[in-house]
């Protein structure tokens, strides 16, 4: 996992200072794409390295799916940054921009959604096979689903004209230097990272806590991650509709904040014989994380504004403190998970299980942390920023 997400990371900065300089947003999208699918459905099948040497070491075996699960976070993050750079290259308009940005939020969670009707259709036919067997026959066929997707948005959709434009209007690129001296990357830096924190670290314990802790039957593990991708699907479409300023912005932000401490604090505190309530609680959760999501994402919509030529370094850079941190708090947090208790210093302190911890306080902390950083942003006004055209590619 470590190795996956700071490869991710290192990639995603290098990838957008290079889509910067050159454009053409398909072909690293096609290219990440072919990336994903050959080491993708690598980590799912044998240890490659140790068939070809003839030994199943577990350190062989270590290094071979950390290799593949490198390749494969180095592939999604071309198509990510790729994919997200797009949305500001396609339209000038911040309203429209939040709205592409909540349409992508919502196709991924009806993604999310398709893979647990992929599996249970894999369970329901092959129950006579292995798990691995069955796991393994999930993630091919959501490799060619998810290709054939690939190849429908590469062939119905333009390349953005607007980056030329911009080129044509301006022909000095965009340096590093330029960002790093704006007191507006930092804070959006932090809001975006502290948002995947909160997202990331929750949907890692998740399963675990429902499990473990509340003693819920094994059919929670699938039902409670779908209350919240549904949820989240139906805040991330209700956003569309929503006319975006800058104030409004902040404000849905915090509001997801709040909700997600709130949600923090029960998850925290909820005894198992009360276990029903996590039900209510993932309700909350899905529509904290849309709020949450579309929002920080906007806000580097807004931080990148007319300054098309400097976007994708903008989001490979924030990817890349996201991807860093994010590998590095689950490395922490994962490394006390064959404990009941935190046995460090953490443990004296709170005594809770590290997946409470988790789920319930390491999320609610960074959200309380990200809403006073959005609090103190002063975020362009945009409201007299005229629509031109909807769309520019």
């Amino acid at each position: 996992m470590l190795s996956g997400q700071l490869a991710d990371g290192f990639t995603t900065i290098f990838v957008g200072e290079l889509m910067d300089r050159f454009g053409h947003f398909k072909l690293w999208h096609a290219g990440g794409s072919v990336l994903v699918a050959i080491s993708f459905s690598s980590v799912f099948g044998s240890c490659i390295p140790c068939k070809l040497m003839g030994t199943n070491s577990s350190t062989l075996e270590t290094v071979g799916y950390s290799t593949f699960a490198s390749i494969f976070n180095v592939g999604w993050a071309v198509a990510q940054v790729a994919h997200m750079s797009m949305v500001n290259c396609m339209t000038s308009n911040p309203t429209s921009r939040v709205s592409l940005v909540s349409c992508r939020n919502a196709f991924t969670m009806v993604a999310n959604l398709s893979l647990y009707g992929i599996a249970l259709l894999i369970f329901t036919l092959l129950q006579s096979v292995s798990v691995i067997v069955q796991y393994r026959w999930i993630a091919y066929v959501s490799i060619t689903i998810g290709s054939c997707f690939v190849v429908i948005f590469l062939v119905g959709t333009k390349e953005p004209g607007s980056i030329q434009h911009s080129v044509d209007k301006n022909l000095s690129r965009i340096s590093w230097a330029y960002w790093f001296k704006r007191v507006l990357y930092y804070q959006v830096a932090l809001v975006y990272t502290l948002t995947r924190l909160v997202t990331n670290v929750s949907q890692a314990f998740l399963a675990f806590y429902v499990i473990y802790d509340l003693e819920m039957p094994q059919s929670s593990k699938a039902l409670v991650p779908a209350i919240i991708y549904v949820c989240s699907l139906i805040v991330s479409v209700i956003l569309q509709e929503t006319r975006w300023t800058s104030w409004r912005l902040k404000l849905y932000f915090s509001a997801g904040a709040v909700l997600w401490i709130l949600s923090g604090l029960g998850i925290v505190l909820l005894p198992s014989r009360l276990h029903n309530v996590m039900y209510a609680i993932s309700i909350v959760i899905g529509a904290a994380n849309a709020l949450m999501t579309v929002t920080s994402i906007s806000m580097e919509g807004v931080l990148v504004g007319e300054d098309l030529n400097g976007c994708a370094f903008v989001y490979g850079s924030l990817s890349f403190v996201d991807k860093v941190s994010c590998g590095i708090a689950l490395y922490i947090l994962e490394s006390y998970q064959g404990n009941t208790q935190i046995t460090s210093n953490l443990g004296t302190v709170f005594g809770y299980s590290v997946t409470r911890v988790g789920l319930g306080l390491v999320p609610a902390a960074c959200s309380l942390l990200s809403a006073l950083v959005a609090y103190t942003m002063d975020l362009p006004d945009t409201r007299r920023r005229p629509l031109v055209e909807p769309l520019l590619a």
